[in-house]
């Protein structure tokens, strides 16, 4: 990998440079390349992959919010690969797109889906309510403002795994937080979640290791740290695993874009398409008759 394949002139060529190295690592342990994309929306779906190879997996279990319509999440694609988990969106517009395009992982329980506006208050009595608690394999949390609080709130379940997205805007000697609104709803600016510094503080309090982030600068990675072990990168800080934010440079576009859950064999299943037949068949000869009796 070549450093002028990222350097530009927004957050500076020496987080290029430190990024580079870490492809050319010669132990491998980095998870830069490793990165790929199929549903999630960068290169977090090869991220996740690479962590549950290295770490394995237990319940295949997850937790999500802030999904929005589910076609681009970090856990769309692990339901393809046989997991199981529970979704949580606090905008009813978004809530009624999953329903349709996700109807088959909902009728057969791969899927379980919450509208809910979610506070530091109200996060733990919702898993709790949906029948979540203890360890489960994967716990993923985008609010776009909040995340760190939520983070902080949540004692009833203990992920092996922690994904979380962070401010890329603050280098990693900087421990910034958002202040907790309880409210709060994006407004595109750079007031939301934390840097990369204050939630490795946070994941060590909570037993967790940073194990790494994506290219595009969007999301930690934490893994349990007495799972983790000598698995990911030492030092296991911000410093050494930070990426800036290169989310003009690097943008993940799917070539062939989603529409719904490709869950074949209940979308796609042969009596609807039989009935869908017949009834444009009906509405066709209804049509015919229209016409003729008309000109008669």
């Amino acid at each position: 990998m070549s450093v002028n394949l990222f350097a530009d002139k927004t957050t500076g060529v020496r987080w290029d440079l430190e990024t580079e190295k870490r492809f050319n690592s010669s132990d491998g342990k980095y998870l830069e390349p490793y990165g790929f994309k199929v549903y999630s929306q960068n290169d977090e779906d090869g991220i996740i992959s690479e962590i549950f190879n290295r770490i394995g997996v237990t319940d295949k279990r997850f937790i999500e919010f802030g999904v929005q319509n589910g076609l681009e999440s970090n856990c769309h694609y692990l339901l393809l690969k046989g997991w199981t988990g529970l979704w949580i969106e606090g905008n009813k517009k978004y809530c009624k797109d999953l329903e349709k395009r996700f109807e088959p992982a909902l009728k057969d329980g791969r899927i379980k889906l919450v509208n809910a506006f979610i506070t530091k208050n109200n996060i733990n009595d919702l898993f709790c309510d949906n029948g979540y608690m203890g360890d489960i394999d994967l716990l993923s949390i985008d609010i776009d403002g909040n995340d760190y609080h939520i983070w902080e709130a949540i004692s009833v379940i203990q992920p092996r795994v922690v994904v979380i997205e962070y401010n890329a805007k603050f280098p990693p000697e900087c421990t910034w937080v958002m202040p907790y609104d309880e409210d709060y709803v994006w407004d595109k600016s750079d007031r939301q979640g934390a840097s990369l510094k204050a939630l490795e503080l946070l994941g060590k309090r909570k037993g967790y290791q940073l194990a790494g982030t994506n290219m595009t600068g969007s999301n930690a990675f934490f893994v349990k740290a007495d799972i983790a072990q000598d698995k990911f990168p030492l030092p296991a800080n911000a410093e050494n695993l930070y990426n800036p934010p290169r989310w003009v440079r690097l943008g993940f576009e799917a070539v062939h874009m989603s529409k719904a859950f490709l869950g074949y064999k209940d979308t796609f299943d042969v009596s609807n398409i039989k009935q869908s037949r017949k009834r444009k068949l009906l509405r066709r000869i209804r049509g015919f008759i229209k016409t003729a009796w008309n000109r008669y």
